[in-house]
């Protein structure tokens, strides 16, 4: 990224600080008005002929850069995880699984419950559900967390995927 006269190029497409096209101006012009208004000439992308230059404050403009980049960076970020619970899971077996999927949260990771139902389980939805509300709420009282996705059937059973709020 270049600003100011570091743009190499003879003619720009100049936008405004409010981002109006001004339309392809020569670069001396550029720069003049840019001078004028008290902002930098800042060439947004070199792909096209002529480059795309913006009028406005640089170290602003890298901060709204950073910005953009961590947004991004923390929407995707994290694994997906898996826990899975079966249908007769003990008390104390569903405390340790809450405990794994709350160290999975800590390092930013999304967590997938799945309770998978068998044979005659199926019929069971209802008790199966009461199963996984009773790990969410015994994860909820270590970490606090969101729903992604809600509970969902699945051919093999039910799942729902968390992230820490």
């Amino acid at each position: 990224m270049y600003i100011n006269n570091q743009i190499r190029a003879t003619e720009v497409r100049l936008i405004d600080e409010t981002g109006k096209q001004l339309g392809v101006l020569p670069l001396a012009e550029a720069l003049n008005l840019a001078k004028e208004r008290g902002f930098d000439l800042i060439q947004v992308t070199e792909r096209l002929e002529p480059p795309v230059c913006k009028l406005g404050d640089y170290g602003k403009y890298l901060y709204q850069q950073e910005k953009k980049a961590k947004e991004t960076k923390k929407q995707d970020s994290g694994e997906l995880k898996e826990i899975r619970l079966t249908f007769t899971i003990s008390s104390h077996d569903l405390e340790t699984r809450a405990k794994q999927a709350e160290k999975f949260l800590q390092k930013g990771n999304r967590v997938r419950i799945t309770l998978r139902l068998r044979g005659r389980q199926n019929a069971l939805e209802g008790y199966a559900k009461e199963k996984i509300e009773k790990f969410m709420e015994a994860l909820a009282a270590r970490i606090s967390v969101k729903k992604e996705r809600e509970l969902k059937k699945e051919p093999r059973g039910l799942s729902i995927i968390v992230v820490k709020s």
